[in-house]
């Protein structure tokens, strides 16, 4: 060889030598583990929680922990579905309208039942007719004990269907002409207010029902009732608000009972609202105006300055009722205008209110104290934890 090849030669070993020596030395790849997913679990709704429509512009309704501001998970809810909890925990109820090609097709209603730990879908309830939804509390309701489920039909006349839960499956639809808005009535079945002015009374008995009305109470067409209205189980006693301010108080049961109204505003020391146009004067409004913490009595109400007629204008004020005494005896001064309010049932009870941008805020209800402004939050109907 040349001393030129016998160089190249030479140096190709060297490197042959230095790579296997590199390998003998190098551990051997450590062997890769499976990739495991985990899935988070949530404990039964805690009564400091809120459930609100429509966050982050996204089909679904959100849980937030009053106490931190943090939201806890969602559960899928469609465009103005109404949704419900059952009383004992379990699960979550929605009552919505599908179609078979996104917004066309075969329509199909039903009650999806989720659980409320792992927000899982555990069956479907098939619905006949045509259900009315809209993000209206009352529209769809569960039964105190949580065995039945009442939805708001309309098909092609208003009527209810009645859902037992418990065995998941369909009991019959109650023609129910002029009635909307429906309240669970322990032991006899389910109250509707009704565009006569009365209240309805549904005693379900199996397929069956009878159907009694209270004297009228209210004029449909002067003063409406603000659909959105609240019901105590514990008193088993429903709360309306209607367009001009006044509060009535109704004991549910096989006969209800309606208490003479008295005038929110005459309640704060001003004059009451009126039905005559151009009237200015502070009246009710929102979507969802009114939240009760049922165990104190203590109402709170969203107000606007306006006149007769703007019962849809979101709140400035946020106004403390004391329904024991007939009295005004707070008024919250809100930093934005406000369009749902709900509070939780607790010893030191939160509010929960958001605006139409969706933006919500936690309030201390005792101070007014803001303890959580949450972008995005949603801007529909809000819930919490019966109790």
């Amino acid at each position: 060889m040349s001393r030129t090849v016998r160089s190249i030669f030479a140096a190709g070993l060297a490197i042959v030598f230095a790579t296997a020596a590199a390998a003998a030395q190098t551990p051997p790849p450590a062997e890769v583990e499976a990739e495991i997913s985990d899935t988070m679990t949530l404990p039964s709704p805690v009564p400091t929680w809120f459930f609100v429509d429509g966050g982050w512009d996204m089909p679904g309704t959100s849980i937030f922990d009053g106490e931190t501001g943090k939201m806890k998970g969602m559960v899928e809810t469609r465009r103005l579905a109404d949704m419900a909890i059952d009383p004992n925990g379990r699960y979550y109820y929605v009552s919505e309208t599908i179609w078979s090609k996104v917004d066309r097709g075969t329509r199909q209603d039903m009650v999806s039942v989720y659980d409320s730990k792992t927000l899982n879908l555990v069956t479907e309830i098939a619905l006949p007719g045509r259900i009315l939804i809209g993000s209206r509390k009352n529209n769809f309701i569960v039964s105190d004990d949580g065995r039945f489920g009442y939805i708001y039909d309309f098909s092609p006349t208003s009527a209810v269907n009645v859902v037992d839960l418990s065995k998941r499956k369909f009991v019959t639809a109650v023609e129910l002409p002029g009635c909307a808005s429906l309240i669970p009535n322990p032991g006899v079945g389910f109250s509707a207010l009704c565009s006569d002015g009365s209240l309805a009374t549904v005693a379900v008995r199996g397929a069956k029902a009878d159907i009694t009305h209270t004297a009228p109470f209210f004029a449909a067409s002067d003063d409406p009732i603000f659909d959105n209205f609240a019901y105590d189980r514990a008193k088993k006693e429903s709360v309306f608000l209607t367009y001009t301010g006044q509060i009535y108080t109704a004991k549910i049961g096989p006969t209800p009972t309606v208490s003479a109204p008295f005038s929110i505003q005459a309640a704060a020391g001003i004059r009451p609202g009126e039905t005559k146009p151009l009237e200015l004067n502070w009246y009710p409004g929102g979507r969802q105006p009114l939240a009760l913490h049922r165990a104190t009595g203590q109402l709170f109400v969203l107000m606007h300055m306006g006149e007769y007629w703007s019962h849809k204008a979101s709140g400035s004020e946020l106004w403390q009722v004391d329904l024991a005494t007939q009295k005004v005896v707070k008024r919250f001064v809100l930093k934005e205008a406000m369009n749902n309010v709900e509070v939780t049932q607790t010893d030191k009870p939160l509010l929960f209110l958001n605006d139409e941008k969706g933006d919500g805020v936690i309030l201390d209800a005792a101070t007014g104290e803001e303890k959580h402004k949450i972008e995005n939050a949603g801007g529909g109907i809000i819930s919490v934890p019966a109790s």
